[in-house]
């Protein structure tokens, strides 16, 4: 027998996601995974270790209560509006399993987080994706169907990713009225860079789904902590997947530091102002280079250049400790997708391409 004779039939068949390279490498500029470039708050660290001194020895409480309740409160919901996960991640994949397994196409964009794709084969969901357009930019038009067409719903990332355009909140509701029978999963990781959230239509949309992380603007993507807001039929259902999967996705430490980050709201400003700022900047030096930079509204920029191979440039940085995010998918593969960094960081970006790109 073969190894993979043990495999269902379904495994066998998947294409998993394959995240940014996790180098065990020291002084690297990391630019390769949209992670913050600034720690966490102080008052995240000193919650943990106060969670650490007892009650390790317990379960964490399944409803994930108090954090529940504190991003409820962020939001100016109600916490039965709020779902909790282990990363958005977790949550995203709950949410396909409870709501589009229909039997008809979920609508998504061509050029998105690949995740959404890996979700519907293992889940056998079907999928109609829809292009964006030539500077690409997702066209709410094009996800109107035609009379007597079925879908499972629509999945879009606002910003965008990889590309990190965002949509107005006009184009989401235009979204909602088209598909009013059917979910619309706005994933929102990251929207606190500049984005507009949908998650003030929540009451008056029962169909709208929002997706947000703690991994990104609260720099605790080493905790896992991911969350949905909607109304309380879609908590509903992802509570029952989520109890009929792990009763227990969140741990003591998690709940601690993901309630001490949301308190914190002076260092959540400082340091995502901080993180917009350095893209500001990095957009106009790699502009002053000769790439083509599209708008970004997210803690990463997706460039190309006209003279250079954008799988070259990665490589050519690469050599110099510098990581950067090449994607080899068709539209796309003569982009860079690039993390904020630090301004040091961004400093040595500019000095490595500066000295790789051909003379202008």
């Amino acid at each position: 027998m073969t190894k993979n004779s043990f495999f269902s039939p379904v495994v066998g068949q998947l294409v998993p996601y394959v995240p940014g390279e996790q180098p065990k490498l020291v002084n690297l500029v990391k630019l390769n995974t949209n992670e913050n470039p600034y720690p966490p708050s102080p008052k995240v660290v000193v919650a943990i270790a106060q969670a650490a001194q007892h009650g390790l020895q317990l379960y964490p409480d399944p409803e994930a209560t108090v954090l529940r309740q504190a991003i409820a409160t962020q939001h100016g919901l109600a916490a039965e509006h709020v779902f909790m996960g282990n990363g958005s991640d977790e949550v995203l994949a709950h949410a396909f399993f409870a709501f589009f397994q229909q039997g008809c196409p979920l609508l998504m964009p061509d050029i998105s987080y690949s995740f959404y794709q890996v979700y519907c084969r293992l889940y056998g969901i079907k999928v109609k994706v829809v292009p964006l357009d030539g500077a690409l930019r997702l066209q709410v038009a094009d996800y109107a169907c035609s009379a007597g067409d079925s879908v499972a719903g629509v999945v879009i990332a606002n910003p965008n990713a990889p590309t990190g355009v965002g949509l107005p909140l006009g184009d989401i509701e235009t979204l909602l009225k088209v598909h009013p029978g059917r979910v619309v999963l706005v994933d929102e990781a990251y929207v606190d860079f500049g984005g507009q959230s949908a998650v003030g239509l929540i009451a008056r949309y029962p169909n709208l789904l929002v997706v947000h992380t703690l991994s990104k603007s609260r720099s605790l993507a080493g905790l896992r902590i991911g969350y949905a807001c909607g109304q309380t039929h879609l908590i509903e259902a992802l509570e029952r997947v989520k109890n009929s999967f792990n009763s227990y996705p969140l741990d003591r430490l998690a709940i601690a530091g993901g309630v001490a980050a949301c308190e914190d709201v002076a260092y959540f400003e400082q340091t995502r102002h901080a993180v917009m700022s350095s893209r500001e900047g990095l957009m106009l030096a790699l502009e002053d280079l000769g790439f083509s930079v599209l708008p970004s509204q997210t803690n990463f920029i997706f460039v190309c250049h006209p003279k250079a191979d954008a799988a070259q440039l990665a490589a050519s940085l690469r050599q110099r400790g510098i990581l950067v995010r090449h994607f080899k998918q068709a539209r796309i593969d003569q982009y860079l997708r690039i993390s904020i960094g630090t301004p040091h960081q961004s400093d040595q970006l500019v000095a490595a391409l500066t000295a790789i790109l051909p003379i202008q």
